[in-house]
């Protein structure tokens, strides 16, 4: 099928599309997703989650690109996404892990629950544009280049909405 008329029916989400690219690819973005040490998920994980994404934002794909390009640009934004998510997982002692009552466990999700309510409280203070941008990157890990061809803004813009929320928010949780 040629590039321009793959795309389309993806667009269109035509099923029989969708299958050919998930059997002609499947395997490549297995072999890519290999070459980097994951911690928690495996490779299949990954090149599922492409697909899945790849679906849902199907609307997104450009005709004049090559579907490889972007496809692959795709799985690797996962791919970082996950390992920089990773990255930031601080291992643990055992011992410091086990939850000893359930008391605890129930102050901590207590906890954890006023947390995100501040937080949100702390996201409803920021222009509307910044929120948007915010909550597409960092709650529901949209890349610059997605919210870019979302919002028509450059991905410089997109970056300096994100700075600002981020200052924004660190300076609210500091005066906490």
């Amino acid at each position: 099928m040629e590039n321009a008329n793959l795309i389309k029916s993806l667009k269109k989400g035509d099923q029989k599309a969708f299958k050919k690219v998930y059997l002609d690819y499947f395997d490549k973005l297995i072999q890519v997703a290999k070459r980097f040490k994951f911690k928690f998920l495996t490779p299949e994980d990954f090149v599922q989650e492409t697909f899945l994404h790849l679906y849902k934002q199907r609307a997104l794909l450009k005709e004049e690109v090559l579907f490889d390009k972007q496809l692959f640009v795709i799985s690797k934004n996962i791919v970082i996404n996950h390992i920089n998510r990773e990255n930031k997982v601080i291992p643990l002692e055992p011992h410091k892990v086990a939850m000893q009552e359930e008391e605890e466990e129930d102050s901590y999700l207590i906890g954890l629950e006023d947390k995100k309510k501040r937080l949100f409280l702390i996201l409803d203070q920021l222009p509307a544009q910044q929120k948007r941008i915010f909550t597409m990157h960092k709650l529901e890990n949209y890349s610059y280049d997605e919210i870019a061809a979302i919002t028509n803004l450059s991905e410089k813009t997109i970056a300096n909405h994100i700075y600002l929320a981020n200052k924004f928010i660190q300076k609210k949780i500091a005066k906490v």
